[in-house]
């Protein structure tokens, strides 16, 4: 396996790659390319890499050359790639998703609508977002839907905007979407981003809010869905996220008390209650219990029982109920692998895990970023790491942005900040625009090798894209009038 600084010095090119590129790219700057402050660092180029036509086209056209490459041709795919490598960068995802709407007459379907809207209500841009829904209603092609207002409400409550979410909900009549699948969808942003106090008081809250109501056939729809096991299994798995052990079997006795039936869901999600609250061996008890009761059980209930039996008996254990799930015909998913990889790999078992990894190929499974990163959290050697991790580029697993991050603290914490920039390169070469964890992980290496200049205009840069509120005071970052932070 050909590790990176191998890749790197082998390719026989100069310190004038990067300006060798079209005028177009150097001129533009975008995420494929390394920023200033990392290309005086290094020593070293990286391989120009357009990860797809419509980036490239992009660019093409808002800076002509005089001798441009043919047009590609545009289709949904590629602008929903490019979109998604924008999600950090709200102003040129919009702007691409303008652009190419207007040079091309491409017509944008709900799909690439919704994907624009999540990635401006990442960034608090709601009005914004509002326009674009009103957008939507104007072709029929992009109606909004489910999926549309559910990202609204993820974004309304990873922003703590609780109120502003179920006012959401409560307008969704005008779009004749304001039904039960739309009210699950509200419950379980609030429970997904830790409000699952307000989602139970929503739901099973003493005063009836009338204008949650919606009738279906005579009968009152939120009534109904307040008795819907569904309801209860959102919110069983919001206590979960909260990891607020005690209510969670609290709430699974209420469960009992208010008669509602437990279906398999309802099991699974208390499985892995049982098994991240510090009790394995409890969702061993209740797994074989299931059995005895004959539930037909699934490859999810199987996913946590193999994590319960490995954590508290060893990852023999889990290898043999992996075996029994195989023998009963359930396929094994990626998170099936995944789960024995972990466990291979925090007894030390590297080769085992390594085998898997192929086995998985083998039987059809594709491995992806959680997989390498069951390595990346539990191998201590920088250069097995970094060569891992060109291997799991060059074999078509691509990184995700934990991923980046995991490797960029790791290397940091480690003092290596050369492998600290051929991670962040590598990401910049993929087209993968960074966060703002992947900022300050890259800030803080540089602060803590004393390169305050360059990691300010790191700081600069992320303050630009509108990833931080406000510019680090250790240092100095001047803000958009020009004056820097007061100590």
């Amino acid at each position: 396996m050909r590790g990176i600084f191998t890749h790197i010095h082998s390719s026989g090119l100069g310190r004038g790659t990067i300006s060798a590129l079209p005028p177009a790219a150097d001129t533009m700057r975008w995420s494929i390319l390394l920023s200033s402050s990392t290309s005086r660092f290094l020593r070293f180029p990286i391989l120009p890499f357009h990860t797809h036509s419509s980036f490239h086209t992009f660019i093409t056209q808002q800076n002509p050359n005089p001798n441009p490459s043919p047009i590609p041709f545009v289709d949904h795919t590629t602008v929903r790639a490019t979109l998604t490598s924008f999600n950090n960068d709200y102003k040129r995802a919009l702007e691409f998703f303008n652009w190419v709407e207007t040079k091309f007459k491409f017509q944008h379907s709900t799909e690439t609508y919704n994907l624009v809207l999540d990635i401006l209500g990442k960034f608090f841009e709601f009005q914004q977002c509002w326009n674009l829904i009103h957008r939507m209603r104007q072709n029929p092609h992009s109606l909004p839907n489910h999926t549309t207002f559910r990202v609204m409400f993820k974004r309304y409550v990873s922003a703590h905007c609780v109120q502003d979410a179920v006012n959401t909900f409560q307008r969704l009549n005008e779009f004749n979407l304001k039904d039960e699948t739309s009210f699950s969808n509200l419950i379980d942003a609030l429970c997904e981003y830790k409000h699952v106090l307000e989602a139970q008081d929503l739901v099973f809250g003493d005063k009836k809010n009338q204008t949650l109501t919606w009738i279906v056939d005579g009968v009152d729809g939120f009534v109904a869905s307040s008795k819907n096991t569904k309801i209860f299994n959102i919110v069983l798995r919001g206590w979960y996220k909260l990891g607020w052990w005690s209510k969670c079997w609290e709430f699974w006795d209420e469960m009992d008390r208010r008669g509602v039936e437990k279906d398999l869901h309802s099991y699974s999600i208390y499985m892995d209650i049982l098994s991240k609250g510090g009790k394995p061996w409890k969702a061993v008890k209740l797994f074989k219990e299931m059995k005895r009761k004959g539930i037909q059980l699934d490859v999810v209930v199987y996913n946590i029982v193999i994590r319960a039996i490995g954590v508290s008996q060893g990852v023999d254990f889990s290898i043999r109920m992996f075996c029994e799930m195989k023998d009963l015909g359930l396929n094994p998913t990626v998170v099936t692998y995944n789960t024995i990889i972990r466990l291979l790999c925090d007894s030390y078992r590297y080769k085992e895990a390594l085998t898997l990894i192929r086995t998985m190929r083998r039987d059809g499974c594709s491995p992806n970023a959680v997989s390498y990163q069951c390595f990346f959290a539990c191998l201590e050697k920088p250069k097995f790491i970094i060569e891992l991790f060109d291997g799991m580029i060059e074999s078509g697993v691509r990184p995700t942005m934990d991923t980046y991050v995991m490797l960029l603290k790791k290397f940091a914490r480690w003092g290596f900040l050369r492998l600290v920039f051929l991670v962040w390169n590598r990401m910049e070469e993929l087209g993968c625009s960074p966060d703002a964890s992947a900022y300050n992980a890259l800030i803080d290496a540089l602060v803590e090798k004393g390169l305050i200049d360059m990691a300010r205009k790191y700081d600069e840069e992320m303050l630009a894209k509108g990833l931080s509120p406000k510019p680090r005071k250790e240092l100095g970052t001047k803000v958009l009038g020009g004056e820097s932070v007061e100590e």
